[in-house]
C-alpha cells in the first residue's frame, strides 16, 4: 500500500472514531449541569401569612443534608441511546447493515483524502513542468531528465511523444511522404499516456459513486428491518408505550442516519474529483497540442 494511502487510512480512521468519543463525554457534561446546575427552591411560606406581609424565613437545618442522586436514569438512557448503545441493542440484520455501512464509510473516506493529496501532488508537479518546459531548455535535456522518472502525466506524456519523435530519426530523416505518418504516430502515443494516466487517476471514483447512490437505500433497508422488530416486540409484550416502542425505533433511524453519513460526504467528494479530474484532462490535452505543434515544425523544417 502506497504512504498516502496509509496517511489516508489513518486520517479516516480518526475521522469516523471521534464523533463516536465525543458524543460520552458531551452527554456526561450536560447531564451533569442539569443534576448540579439546577435553581434553588423558594421557601415555603406559612400559612398564617397575610397578603402583603413577608413571612418569617425557614430555619436552616442543623442535620447532615443528604445530597445523593437515587436511581440516575437520564445516565442509563443517554448510554442506551448512544451510538455504540443503539449497535449492541440492534439486532443481527441491523448490526450487518451497520458494519456495511460503516465499512463503506472508512474506504470512502480512505479514497477521499488520497486523492485529494494526490490531485494536489499532479498540480503542484504539472505546474513545475511547464515552467521547466518554457524556460528555454532544450528537449534533450529535458528528456534526458524526465525519461528515467516520468513521476506525473505530463512528464509521461511528454517523454511518451518525444521517444516516438526520436524513433523516427534512428535511420535518418523520414521522406516528405513519411512526414505525415511520423505527426500521426507521435501524436497517437500521446493520447495513449494521457488516457492511460487518467484511467489511472480515475481508480476509486466508481467507489464512491456506487456508496453516494446505494448507501441511503441500505440504511433504509436497516430502518425497515428495525422497526419490523419494534413491531414484533409489541406484539410480543402486548405494550404499546413509549418505552417499549422508542429503542426500536431509535435502532432503526440508526440506521438511516448511518447510510446518509456514508452516502454524502461520498457524493460531495465525487462530484468534487470528476470537475477536477476534467480539468486536469483539458490540460493535459491542451498541452499535447502545443507539443505536438512544435515537433510538426521541426519535421517541417528538416524533411526541407
Amino acid at each position: 500500500m502506497k504512504p498516502s494511502r496509509i496517511s489516508a487510512a489513518v486520517l479516516s480512521a480518526f475521522i469516523l472514531l471521534l464523533p463516536l468519543s465525543v458524543s460520552p463525554a458531551l452527554a456526561q457534561m450536560q447531564h451533569a449541569q442539569t443534576v448540579h446546575g439546577r435553581p434553588p427552591a423558594a421557601a415555603p411560606v406559612g400559612g398564617h401569612a397575610q397578603q402583603g406581609e413577608l413571612a418569617p424565613p425557614n430555619a436552616a437545618p442543623t442535620g447532615a443534608v443528604d445530597t445523593t442522586v437515587v436511581g440516575d436514569q437520564t445516565n442509563e438512557t443517554e448510554q442506551t441511546f448512544s451510538p455504540v448503545g443503539l449497535f449492541m441493542r440492534a439486532g443481527p440484520v441491523v448490526k450487518g447493515v451497520l458494519l456495511l455501512l460503516l465499512a463503506c464509510s472508512f474506504w470512502s473516506w480512505v479514497i477521499i483524502i488520497d486523492k485529494w493529496l494526490s490531485y494536489g501532488t499532479l498540480t503542484s508537479k504539472a505546474n513545475k513542468f511547464e515552467q521547466n518546459f518554457w524556460s528555454g531548455r532544450s528537449l534533450d535535456d529535458l528528456y534526458s531528465q524526465y525519461s528515467s522518472r516520468a513521476d506525473h502525466p505530463m512528464a509521461a506524456l511528454f517523454v511518451a511523444g518525444l521517444r516516438e519523435w526520436k524513433r523516427s530519426f534512428e535511420h535518418g530523416v523520414p521522406a516528405a511522404t513519411g512526414i505525415s505518418g511520423v505527426k500521426e504516430r507521435v501524436a497517437k502515443a500521446m493520447n495513449v499516456s494521457i488516457q492511460r494516466d487518467v484511467d489511472k487517476a480515475e481508480r476509486g471514483l466508481g467507489f464512491l459513486a456506487t456508496v453516494g447512490s446505494t448507501a441511503p437505500f441500505v440504511g433504509l433497508f436497516g430502518t425497515v428491518w428495525g422497526i419490523m422488530s419494534s413491531f414484533r416486540a409489541i406484539a410480543a409484550q402486548h405494550d404499546t408505550t413509549l418505552a417499549v416502542v422508542a429503542p426500536g425505533i431509535a435502532e432503526a433511524l440508526f440506521a438511516t442516519a448511518l447510510g446518509l453519513l456514508a452516502a454524502i460526504p461520498a457524493v460531495v467528494a465525487y462530484n468534487r474529483f470528476v470537475n477536477e479530474l476534467g480539468r486536469y484532462n483539458g490540460r493535459l490535452e491542451g498541452f499535447a497540442d502545443e507539443f505536438s505543434a512544435f515537433l510538426s515544425r521541426q519535421l517541417d523544417e528538416r524533411a526541407r
